[in-house]
């Protein structure tokens, strides 16, 4: 019995159900509305994506050309820097070499002369330091006596003193000097050390 109910079941319709013929028909035509809702919502996702992609690449292609734009003015305003800056120097330069030429007039002139050149090499001198001393150029004081002061001093050798204490300047062999307050050169100096 066991087999022949299971022939009759797969014989009748479901119960409460279409007939198969029925069921295929209706299962058919809820397929076809189902695809044209899925279609329909699909539909109007793609083309709010299409706008939102549209939208995302009109962005970045502003974006883009901002920071094209932004280079260009970058690139160009430090090339005007750079010449800018050049132009300055080139001045300032100018400027200096222009306070200097009468100090070279006033040696020639020495050189030129008979006889003692020596005041007319200190006035000369005189001037020299005061063109340098307007444009920021001091010397580094380096007097007999005074410490040895590393930032400012290059020891060139050591001798023994008694009259001084040990790290002690006793003689300045070449002047240093600070432009600005910036040391950029050193004072050569002997400095005393221990008997």
């Amino acid at each position: 019995m066991g087999s022949e109910e299971q022939d009759r079941r797969d014989e009748e319709p479901p119960k409460g159900g279409p007939s198969s013929q029925e069921g295929l028909s209706t299962q058919h035509e809820q397929g076809e509305s189902s695809a044209e809702e899925t279609e329909g919502v699909t539909q109007e996702e793609t083309s709010a994506l299409s706008r939102e992609l549209e939208d995302v690449r009109r962005e970045r292609d502003e974006y883009l050309d901002n920071m094209r734009r932004m280079k260009a003015e970058f690139d160009n305003s430090r090339t005007r820097l750079e010449r800018e800056h050049a132009r300055s120097v080139e001045l300032a330069s100018e400027r200096l070499v222009t306070e200097l030429l009468p100090i070279l007039d006033n040696l020639e002139r020495a050189l030129e002369a008979d006889g003692d050149v020596k005041e007319g090499v200190e006035a000369t001198r005189g001037q020299l330091v005061d063109i340098l001393a307007e444009e920021g150029l001091n010397p580094i004081s380096s007097e007999e006596g005074q410490s040895f002061d590393p930032a400012v001093h290059e020891a060139l050798m050591g001798k023994p003193s008694e009259e001084h204490e040990e790290d002690t300047v006793i003689q300045t062999l070449e002047r240093g000097y600070v432009l600005n307050g910036k040391p950029i050169r050193a004072a050569k100096v002997v400095v005393s050390k221990g008997v």
